[in-house]
């Protein structure tokens, strides 16, 4: 799915209604352009929640995944971007990092993330799905919308696109 926006435009246009995430993060998908609903995930050293909302269907969403920033371990590999991808996901926002970038960078999703780290995670069944994350300034609340492009990244309470 194809979307034309440029983040410069959406803040001019909507001004006070947006927030601008600090420009910390690297495209790492095979898109530099996605937009959705957000879905939240906080999950600091596990990615097992992660994976249980990759199996649901995307619908066209962003997962936006708070690891704390944590740099220690991948939250994301290749097998999920491509599964997440198939399923219609928009895109995801990883606060932390992912790996297998050479297969992310396949995977017709946009991914955006800190950094990359050849660790995967833990698998213990922790994290907590649908609740306000807060980092790179930002509040990321269940249900807002994101904006992603080579520009930056733009949240909003409601869509900004027709």
């Amino acid at each position: 799915m194809s979307f034309e926006f440029k983040t410069p435009d959406l803040c001019d246009r909507h001004g006070d209604q947006v927030q601008v995430v600090l420009p910390m993060f690297r495209h790492f998908g095979g898109r530099r352009r996605l937009c959705g609903p957000m879905v939240t995930v906080r999950c600091p050293a596990d990615n097992s929640v992660v994976r249980r909302c990759i199996d649901e269907p995307g619908d066209g969403r962003v997962l936006v995944v708070d690891g704390g920033g944590w740099q220690g371990h991948a939250l994301l590999g290749g097998r999920l971007a491509m599964k997440a991808a198939a399923g219609g996901w928009a895109g995801i926002l990883v606060h932390g990092c992912v790996r297998d970038v050479e297969e992310i960078a396949a995977a017709d999703i946009g991914v955006m993330a800190l950094a990359s780290h050849p660790r995967r995670t833990e698998k213990r069944g922790l994290g907590e799905r649908d609740v306000v994350v807060a980092f790179a300034g930002c509040l990321f609340e269940p249900g807002h919308y994101l904006y992603a492009d080579e520009d930056g990244i733009v949240i909003a309470a409601a869509p900004l696109l027709p």
